[in-house]
């Protein structure tokens, strides 16, 4: 009988539509009622930031191909046209359900719990006379609004910038009738004012719905007949020709400016905007109605975060845990004498991220530390790693810095780090023309009485360690010699253009990562098929890549139990018979993102486990440096094992993929509710320690 055709388009799902329905479960906990009210709101905003992304980077991407007349089909046969017709189709149901989520339910319960968004409609004259005020001392002075006519044409809107087109009635101080204004609110104003209610209690009033209360002020002598706001997303694509440039920092500064001014992709605007307007500003940005999203609120969901600041409320969100440290950490001050007795595995959130920022900390101070090399992807603005590395660089220690400029929407940040980093004498290096630098590596080359000793962290999410209280993250600290001298190669690689190293520990992309997890794969296959024990589990954020779902079918038919955690994105189609039901994909949305990357083998009884940076896309395994690290210790196997079949057993934050590209909430029924992340709370949290 001849094999499946395992790469046919019917056993694919479609990529963006995929990531769609990820957002549609990140807005479902916004309608979950076990979830604290304020994170309800949080997650809302999560959803409609997520979405902006997915405009301003995906659609902007498929509808260029549009315009180049590209007729390439991505992997589930769909044209780059088919694509857009469908993400319009699904995102405006996605929309509908956001407006929804906040109209009909979230504000309600907010209300009944005594946060406040007070609409226009409930202004009483104490309160109407205080906005008044705010908005004559606090807005209208930043305003500059612009009447449209020949000689002022339609200005340059922002990306996802607030803006009001006003319709008026009447003449100007030069005796000019005009009938079209716009008015752009400045990024400086707050979007969301604390204000008082006519009873006397706390709220919160929206920039807004001020503006459009007081925009008779800006306008004297004319009538207003409509104040509309509306928002445009441009494409935020970052293009510099790398190999065409001569200074990457500046050619990145240069592009930064001009992200504002992208070519426009989507234009929202209020349900009530007349019918003219809309159609006037679709044809001042050049879009079609396909590109039109028209919402029954403010244009921009994702401002409604400050809320969660702005209401001091913990009762409304959820409770503070403390993480815990492992014990023979607490116990020793010396890292590296810890870290000479065994390795040191940890897990975050759920144990502390402070033992990596202390050993870098303890590296800056320590004489007999010789160097620094670390590479930087997402750090943030205040970071402690950051104050290490400048304070080793102060004390003379040889500092090298790989840092990652096109870190998207992270680029003018990192610019910052690298010119502070460059002033305090480090080495800093922007990574590999062609090659995002996303692999997580940092190494600390000491002198000690046995001779030059490299100690070295790995990891699986970024050097950052406010996102590190919020994305779970696996980060392995060591000195075993042979990872100490991979990690040396891959540096001389990053920094000197050295040829491709040899490692003997690690895998790194883009060279033999993608060959590896194939290879690895095509093993289970030959196991299950010998009989001998043969199963996968694998956890990352996405899995698109065409060639390792194929890889993943061949083992699946071949018998081996496969499961597969993913968050995000999943074009592999699980459970179709002949092709993939032995393969089973859920995702786990929950307080925390889930960020790490885990690879499982059980190798005819003989397992390997990997640890890693990389989602398994065709950007990570070809267009970016990456690294998987293997788990050599039994314990730490175990541990992480053991992590996983805990997400494995989730019946209440999981959801189920099947093979018709849908996802169903997994629902404990008669058995004990298990929810992964506060599972793992327990198990690590302060005062616990797992074994080691």
């Amino acid at each position: 009988m001849d094999s499946p055709n395992f790469g046919a388009p019917q056993h694919f799902i479609n990529r963006e539509l995929s990531l769609l329905e990820f957002n549609a479960r990140v807005l479902a906990q916004a309608l979950d009622e076990s979830v604290p009210l304020l994170e309800r709101l949080k997650f809302l905003c999560i959803s409609s930031s997520n979405l902006d992304e997915f405009f301003e980077i995906r659609v902007a991407g498929i509808k260029q191909l549009v315009e180049m007349g590209a007729n390439q089909r991505s992997p589930d046969g769909m044209s780059p046209e088919e694509q857009l017709a469908a993400i319009h189709e699904r995102a405006t149901a996605l929309v509908a359900s956001q407006y929804a989520c906040l109209n009909e339910v979230l504000m309600p319960a907010l209300r009944a719990a005594g946060v406040v968004i007070l609409p226009r409609s409930e202004w009483r004259e104490a309160t109407h006379a205080a906005l008044s005020r705010y908005f004559e001392s606090e807005v209208e002075p930043v305003l500059s609004p612009l009447g449209l006519d020949p000689a002022r044409p339609f200005p340059r809107i922002q990306n996802k910038s607030l803006n009001f087109i006003v319709r008026l009635d009447g003449q100007d101080a030069f005796g000019r009738d005009t009938d079209l204004a716009i008015v752009q609110a400045p990024r400086s104003l707050p979007r969301v004012v604390p204000a008082t209610t006519p009873d006397g209690n706390p709220c919160f009033v929206l920039l807004s719905a001020i503006i459009q209360e007081f925009v008779p002020k800006l306008f004297e002598g004319m009538r207003i007949v409509g104040c509309y706001p509306f928002r445009v997303t441009r494409n935020s694509d970052l293009f510099v020709d790398e190999e065409e440039v001569d200074d990457l920092r500046r050619a990145l500064e240069g592009e930064l400016a001009q992200r504002r001014y992208g070519e426009e992709v989507r234009l929202e605007t209020s349900m009530d905007c007349p019918e003219d307007l809309v159609a006037f500003l679709l044809k001042q940005f050049t879009l079609t109605r396909q590109d039109l999203y028209r919402v029954p609120a403010m244009v921009n969901l994702h401002r409604l975060s400050a809320v969660y600041d702005l209401a001091h409320r913990s009762d409304l969100k959820y409770p503070a845990f403390a993480p815990g440290t492992p014990k023979r950490i607490a116990a020793q001050q010396d890292l590296f004498a810890t870290i000479r007795q065994k390795d040191i595995l940890l897990h975050h959130p759920f144990q502390t991220f402070a033992p990596v920022t202390d050993l870098l900390r303890q590296a800056a101070a320590d004489p007999q530390v010789l160097a620094i090399k670390q590479t930087l992807y997402r750090t943030g603005a205040d970071s402690t790693i950051v104050e290490s590395l400048v304070h080793a660089a102060h004390a003379g220690k040889d500092v090298t810095v790989v840092i990652e400029l096109r870190a998207r929407f992270d680029e003018e940040a990192n610019i910052e780090l690298s010119n502070r980093l460059q002033e305090a004498g480090a080495h800093v290096m922007y990574g590999v023309v062609g090659y995002k630098t996303h692999a997580k590596l940092a190494m600390i080359v000491r002198r000690e009485p046995q001779g030059i000793r490299r100690y070295c962290h790995l990891g699986t999410g970024n050097y950052h360690p406010r996102t590190a209280r919020a994305y779970t993250d696996y980060g392995l600290m060591t000195c075993d010699p042979a990872v100490g001298q991979d990690v040396h190669e891959i540096f001389l690689q990053l920094t000197s253009l050295t040829q491709t190293p040899r490692l003997s520990r690690l895998l790194q992309s883009p060279f033999g990562l993608h060959a590896a997890m194939i290879e690895k794969l095509d093993r289970e296959a030959e196991h299950a098929r010998a009989g001998r024990p043969a199963r996968v589990v694998l956890k990352m954020n996405s899995m698109v890549e065409p060639r390792s779902i194929e890889a993943l079918y061949r083992a699946s038919t071949a018998g081996v139990s496969i499961d597969l955690i993913i968050r995000g994105v999943c074009a592999l189609r699980p459970g179709v018979p002949g092709i993939s039901e032995n393969i089973r994909v859920r995702s786990v949305i929950g307080r925390f993102l889930e960020h790490s990357r885990v690879f499982y083998f059980e190798n005819g009884g003989e397992p390997e486990l990997y640890c890693s940076s990389a989602d398994w896309m065709e950007r990570n395994f070809f267009r970016r440096v990456e690294v998987a690290f293997p788990v050599l210790r039994n314990s730490h196997r175990t541990r992480i094992l053991r992590d996983l079949e805990t997400y494995l057993w989730d019946n209440t934050q999981a959801w189920l993929l099947d093979s018709s590209g849908r996802y169903t909430r997994s629902t404990p029924g008669n058995e004990p509710i298990v929810i992964a992340q506060q599972e793992l709370i327990e198990t690590y949290g302060a005062g616990n320690e797992p074994a080691e």
